[in-house]
């Protein structure tokens, strides 16, 4: 590219340029607003506040405004707790959700989940780790499966589901963390009663943390989940040692297993039925993805290919199964064979608690209490967790597709509309941890499921035939157990259908109202385009035809000469440029444009290549004009058409009736008319 190359980046609505740095400054007029209308300081600071690390907070705070600081890295085993808080916190609520779902059933089902865990999750999940090793998940993986709007769609969807999975695990854990507070022998006996109150308190809490400006705590959670798998050891042992010293507790399980499911092949098959029930403990395999980027690396690490980071976060996810494996097992027969099956009920003591009821029954109050605090706190931080996962993934793909709207770039208002759902869901569900199994369970499985597709899909491209066969069974195994949830528990599918439908319908709102901002983010000519963009610039003025892509013969570039030149009486000495522009991908919203000289048929013709006909034909005019100091002509031929239908053309499709389009392009980014570029129309 030449040094002449800029990069412009126009706002809508801002009337801000970033000139060429080779563009002579041109004599601009600005008045300040009246005292009277200028906004008062405390609104100003709140929005500078609330859109603290994007563009709007740089406007509002000043240029001085200082950048979001990088995350440290961290020993995969540190790491590993980060993401363990939302792992391992299932240990809570899942083997009492478990011995509810599965009765007497619940260790067999638990050992198909592990199982599952371990020969189909944890492989699925080291080979997402491989492929996408700066945090983008299965979700970016299927993405690039898929080009133009099919990807768009599918991102929308599985964000969606995605969006379900994280806001119930925090609604979900601090439900479980109330439950456990009220529990608690010492608890404040006015509390009880009020269960949906102390939740949405926590969520509360959770949320004036992001406010106040959560940073990085890896710390705080090796210090958590220590302490609580530690706890959980010792309950664990506990348990196992009474059933070796009271073996009739084995002999009373079998023989209820018998008389309930006398074939042992129905037994298994029984198995096999519930077990999508206990989905809840395959979690935490796509935040243990998203937390990569945390993960140190080799030394010799590159960007592209950090290995060190890849063996770091495959070595992190194998220990997390591991050790969950372990946990589900153990737990799973333990509260099965010694709590009483009336226990598990809703209302019962060890609902959404069994190993928090044995640590109260069996090593007493004071030992129950250090448990549950410790139970409550990492559920409290599993929340966090999920919270920042949500942070991390909603604005990595809305804003991109100009979806969202720019404050979705910041972390307080997405806060603060994620807390508002949270306690929407809390209400709605009660704050009942039985009840928000169900849709927990589904996003979670999809999530999976989609992981799934997506590894198999990369084994099939690289042609790895034997690793696409072992994949695809994988994958069709999550598939069974994501439908098999989702009939048994359909209310996993609707809250997920609500979100998709909500996303769907907040992202199209927000690409049409968006739809008219510049949406280039930098210029680039080619030498020739700028020595001719020079030449007729030298010559007085600056006159370009906007054309239809290789539309015709030569005759045709002819005709248009001349109706040009009738129109705008543009004399014979100035030079005309011909505007064709390129849409390889009219779904992605911002692009940057590329400018290539192209002599066809004896003509000038300037090719663009961008993502959308208007954007970026009024993205080069006001390039052209600080480049040149030359106010551009454009001339347009009138397009026929239903102003409807080519709106949407131009909205899906980049097109539609370019000449009014690109004047409230170039209204919305240039509100000055004096400097606006000129837009004619025959």
């Amino acid at each position: 590219m030449s040094g002449g190359e800029g990069r412009a980046s126009r706002r809508a609505g801002r009337g801000e340029d970033a000139r060429h740095a080779a563009s002579p400054p041109l004599p601009s007029v600005v008045t300040a607003p009246a005292p009277a209308h200028r906004p008062r300081a405390a609104p100003r600071r709140l929005r500078a506040w609330l859109l603290a690390g994007t563009e709007q907070a740089q406007r509002h705070s000043g240029p001085h405004a200082q950048p979001a600081p990088e995350h440290r890295l961290h020993p995969w085993w540190r790491v590993m707790c980060l993401t363990g808080v939302d792992y391992f916190s299932t240990l809570g609520y899942q083997p009492g959700i478990a011995a509810l779902a599965a009765g007497a059933v619940s260790p067999i089902a638990t050992a198909v989940l592990v199982l599952v865990t371990l020969a189909g999750a944890l492989p699925v999940y080291r080979r997402v780790a491989r492929e996408s090793p700066h945090g983008e998940g299965s979700i970016a993986m299927l993405e690039k499966q898929l080009s133009w709007w099919n990807g768009k769609i599918l991102v929308l969807v599985l964000l969606g589901f995605a969006c379900t999975d994280f806001l119930i695990t925090i609604t979900l854990s601090a439900a479980d963390a109330t439950a456990h507070i009220l529990e608690n022998p010492y608890a404040p006996h006015a509390l009880h009663g009020h269960q949906v109150a102390v939740t949405l308190v926590l969520l509360a809490l959770l949320a004036a943390v992001f406010l106040g400006g959560f940073t990085e705590a890896v710390g705080i959670a090796v210090v958590l989940v220590v302490l609580y798998l530690g706890l959980n050891a010792v309950v664990v042992a506990d348990s196992l040692v009474r059933l070796a010293t009271h073996p009739h507790l084995f002999t009373d399980w079998h023989a209820l297993l018998v008389r309930e499911h006398p074939d042992p092949l129905a037994l298994v098959g029984f198995a096999l039925i519930v077990f999508p029930k206990l989905a809840l403990g395959l979690s935490g395999f796509e935040t243990g993805v998203a937390v990569m980027p945390l993960v140190r690396g080799a030394p010799g690490d590159s960007e592209q290919h950090p290995e060190g980071r890849i063996r770091g976060a495959r070595t992190l996810l194998t220990t997390a199964a591991a050790i969950m494996a372990f946990y589900l097992i153990t737990s799973s027969l333990a509260t099965t064979l010694l709590i009483p099956h009336e226990a598990f009920e809703p209302g019962g003591p060890a609902n959404g608690r069994a190993l928090a009821y044995l640590a109260h029954r069996d090593l007493g109050a004071a030992f129950g209490t250090v448990y549950d605090v410790s139970t409550i706190l990492i559920l409290w931080f599993a929340g966090a967790s999920a919270l920042a996962g949500l942070l991390n993934l909603v604005p990595r793909y809305l804003p991109r597709y100009g979806m969202a709207p720019h404050w979705a770039r910041a972390v307080r208002p997405l806060v603060l509309l994620f807390t508002l759902i949270g306690f929407a869901v809390t209400l709605v569900f009660q704050a009942s941890v039985d009840k928000q199994g169900g849709a927990y369970a589904t996003g979670v499985l999809v999530l999976i499921t989609s992981a799934s597709l997506a590894v198999t899909l990369a084994a099939a491209r690289h042609g790895q035939r034997g690793r696409t066969i072992g994949f695809g069974v994988i994958a069709a195994v999550f598939v069974y157990t994501t439908v098999a949830n989702i009939i048994e528990r359909p209310d996993g599918l609707i809250i997920g259908s609500i979100f998709i439908i909500a996303i769907l319908v907040v992202s199209f709102t927000s690409r049409a109202l968006r739809s008219f901002e510049l949406r280039v983010t930098g210029v680039r000519l080619d030498d020739t385009a700028l020595a001719w963009v020079r030449h007729s610039a030298d010559a007085g003025a600056l006159h370009l035809v906007a054309n239809e892509l290789d539309s015709g013969d030569a005759a045709e570039y002819v005709d248009k000469v001349r109706k040009a030149r009738e129109e705008l009486y543009v004399p014979e000495r100035v030079p005309l440029l011909f505007l064709e522009v390129t849409i390889p991908d009219s779904s992605e919203f911002e692009a940057e444009l590329d400018v290539r000289a192209v002599d066809r048929h004896g003509f000038r013709i300037l090719c663009l290549t961008s993502t959308s006909v208007p954007n970026a034909i009024a993205a080069l005019l006001l390039h052209l004009r600080d480049v040149t100091a030359v106010r551009p002509h454009v001339y347009f031929e009138w397009s026929e058409g239903n102003p409807i239908a080519n709106f949407l053309r131009f909205l899906f499709f980049g097109a539609g009736e370019v000449a009014t389009v690109t004047r409230e392009v170039l209204r919305e980014a240039e509100p000055d008319p004096g400097a606006r570029p000129y837009v004619h129309v025959a």
